[in-house]
């Protein structure tokens, strides 16, 4: 006589709270007006640098001797500068130098930070001790200094800028990864992929790759502004990008001497600075708070 074994109930998932279910079904970009304007914002300057020859009225270094120190007019809507070189054409681009200089300094650091990262959070031993030793003399120094140092090994140029705001950013990136790292490591699906006899390497790509990258990402969009920063504050001091490249830091510097009767010199090309800047920090906060892992489990 057979016995019948009644099945198990199946097990359902807790209902979804209302508000949760709205919040999801609302777009970012409503829940978060500040973060729509900044994205705006970015994709103005985005589109600018560009289109730049394009969207420029004058070519950027050419020097018209007759309408020196102009102010703003119908003609130069952002006066002019000391040379008669359009501030306009020069904002637009220097919005190019700045996010070429930006993106990839961050993409090399991310980059350097990820392969150090990923070794000191795998060696273990003397090996992870030694690295972490060399992340913390880089995270000693302030990133512009580093930058400083770099250049002064490197040299002037926007390519020698690139490197060496990248390499000044190794350090933050690689203490993240990291920490990713050996968050990773002791999850059961790593163990019992070690326990199967799955190839280190392979677990490495398929398990514990996977999982560091998302969170690098959204540590790149938040340092973009930094890169920018360090590179417009190395071009300020005279050693970063040389003239007559249109950039930011570099026309700050130029005007600062005539500061008292042609203030637009400085003031266009800081505060083109200064509103990227403040975009893409409320940008790389925004997808920080909605993607990151940590945060939406801690919410």
């Amino acid at each position: 006589m057979s016995m019948h074994t009644p099945e198990a109930p199946a097990t359902l998932s807790p209902p979804v709270p209302l508000d949760t279910a709205k919040r999801s079904r609302r777009s970012v970009f409503v829940r978060r007006p500040f973060f729509t304007i900044a994205v705006i914002v970015t994709v103005a300057y985005l589109v600018a640098a560009l289109f730049a020859p394009q969207v420029a009225p004058f070519d950027p270094v050419t020097q018209d001797f007759n309408v020196m120190m102009q102010p703003p007019t119908a003609a130069h809507l952002f006066g002019t500068d000391s040379y008669g070189q359009d501030i306009l054409s020069r904002v637009i681009y220097g919005a190019r130098f700045a996010l070429i200089i930006g993106i990839f300094a961050v993409l090399i650091g991310a980059a350097g930070g990820l392969v150090i990262g990923l070794a000191a959070g795998l060696s273990g031993g003397a090996s992870e001790w030694a690295l972490m030793r060399l992340i913390d003399a880089i995270l000693a120094l302030p990133s512009l200094i580093l930058a400083v140092a770099f250049i002064a090994i490197l040299g002037q140029g926007v390519d020698k800028v690139v490197i060496a705001v990248g390499l000044s950013m190794i350090g933050p990136f690689a203490r993240t990864v990291r920490s990713d790292v050996l968050q990773v490591r002791v999850q059961l699906f790593i163990e019992a992929a070690q326990l199967m006899s799955i190839p280190y390497l392979r677990v490495v790509w398929r398990h514990v790759l996977p999982n560091v990258i998302f969170p690098l990402a959204v540590q790149v969009t938040i340092r973009i502004s930094e890169a920018i920063l360090v590179s417009s504050s190395l071009s300020f001091l005279g050693i970063g990008v040389t003239p007559p490249t249109p950039d930011w830091g570099l026309m700050i510097a130029e005007g600062r001497d005539f500061v008292s009767f042609a203030p637009w010199m400085s003031a266009m090309p800081g505060f083109a600075l200064a509103l990227l800047l403040i975009a893409l920090t409320i940008v790389g906060d925004g997808i920080r708070e909605e993607f990151d892992p940590k945060l939406r489990k801690d919410s």
